[in-house]
């Protein structure tokens, strides 16, 4: 590990009067996992939004829905930041959205009629996306993650 690396994965800790702590491996790895889960879950909405069966609805609304994901994701990556840094606050609502996020997933997987190629491509983006957040989910709720949050 070089020296700069050492130096970004050590925060300090507002826990009374301890000088620093340094982040869990738990909590690194739980915001990598939720980074690379991003891109998965924006591609199967862009999936599921470019191959809605029924009638088109106009341009404006796919430009709009397309603001509305990136400006959506770029919110997640914000808290991510935030919660490497160790806001309590972030992880609570990452966790929230991530168990909506999932739930929705794996019903929309089975109650949704799609062609084989765009089924094909949602079902992997969305199982994939899944488990990282899961994942995620999971390794930032161990002890020594928990112990991390303290702001």
């Amino acid at each position: 590990m070089r020296a700069d690396d050492q130096h970004s994965a050590r925060e300090p800790s507002r826990q009374g009067d301890n000088v620093s702590e340094e982040r869990p491996a738990d909590v690194d790895t739980g915001f990598w996992l939720w980074l690379v889960a991003v891109p998965f879950m924006v591609t199967g909405y862009v999936v599921d939004l470019l191959n809605a069966d029924g009638p088109r609805p106009p341009v404006v609304v796919d430009v709009l829905s397309g603001v509305f994901v990136f400006v959506f994701a770029a919110v997640v990556v914000t808290f991510l930041f935030l919660m490497r840094q160790g806001y309590r606050w972030t992880r609570t609502v990452l966790t929230g959205g991530g168990v909506a996020s999932v739930v929705y997933t794996a019903s929309s997987l089975f109650s949704v009629d799609r062609e084989p190629l765009p089924a094909v491509l949602y079902a992997v983006s969305a199982i994939v996306g899944s488990v990282l957040i899961a994942g995620g989910v999971f390794l930032l709720h161990r002890k020594d993650a928990h112990a991390f949050f303290v702001r």
